[in-house]
């Protein structure tokens, strides 16, 4: 037996850790590829392998909801070729993933702004929620041209116009109604945010939704993570103590 195995033979559900969201980084698959001598888009390739495993895993564990980081607002400024590339990964892996999804009940949900994306990404994406949206297990939810401060602005606009129209007070605007125009509506708050590749950052990713969130850095490329990785993530939360700005047990 492996030393993951055991792990999750004596590793508590994520419902008895409370944990429900976990929110991930995929950092490093450039990194990964170069060190091998590949192009940065082969580290991309491989990355998918990781997620397929890192999504069994979590929803072999009970996590209601697992976001993965996928493309940034910012990722436009990397090489043309690599971008294309991704977009392209993403028309040909979509259509395959479908049955995937669907035999095992996941959701598929897609945040962020979808305007410039290709149109046909944007319409296997849609396709996509539309196929898995009657399932009734974990739900995955895919960030691609994500920003987070370009999100907390759209829902600002958003209660701005509401406001305006007379159908709402600027008094009636609290934290639930600013969660309530995010692009995660109806999501929970991100419990573990976990970012590979040893980077110390959270690149504009979620900001309103990790306020309380545990964070764990793990040294691996995304494409080395996998399914192991994603187990020792779990250990970690299992180990910390959460007092979302309370005291501790021990004060």
């Amino acid at each position: 037996m492996t030393g993951s195995e055991r792990s999750d033979l004596s590793m508590p559900s994520a419902a008895d850790m409370c944990l429900r969201h976990v929110a991930i980084i995929m950092d490093g698959n450039g990194r990964w590829a170069q060190a091998r001598g590949l192009p940065r888009h082969e580290g991309h390739r491989a990355g998918v392998e990781s997620a397929r495993s890192v999504i069994e895993a979590a929803a072999r564990a009970g996590v209601e909801v697992l976001t993965l980081y996928s493309f940034s607002t910012e990722n436009w400024k990397r090489p043309a070729e690599e971008v294309a590339a991704l977009m392209g990964l993403i028309t040909h892996l979509l259509p395959i993933e479908r049955e995937t999804l669907m035999e095992n009940g996941i959701r598929f949900r897609v945040i962020g702004d979808l305007a410039r994306l290709p149109q046909d990404v944007v319409s296997e994406l849609e396709q996509t929620q539309s196929a898995t949206a009657g399932n009734s297990g974990m739900q995955l939810v895919v960030a691609l041209n994500y920003g987070s401060r370009q999100e907390i602005v759209h829902a600002v606009q958003t209660l701005a116009a509401s406001v305006q129209a007379g159908d709402r007070t600027p008094e009636s605007i609290d934290a639930e109604a600013i969660a309530d125009a995010l692009w995660t509506k109806g999501l929970p708050d991100v419990d573990l945010l976990i970012r590979t590749a040893g980077e110390m950052r959270v690149s504009n990713y979620l900001l309103w939704q990790i306020s309380y969130a545990e964070i764990v850095v793990d040294e691996c490329c995304w494409p080395d993570f996998g399914a192991e990785g994603f187990t020792r993530a779990m250990e970690q939360f299992a180990q910390r103590r959460r007092t979302r700005g309370g005291l501790s047990a021990d004060g």
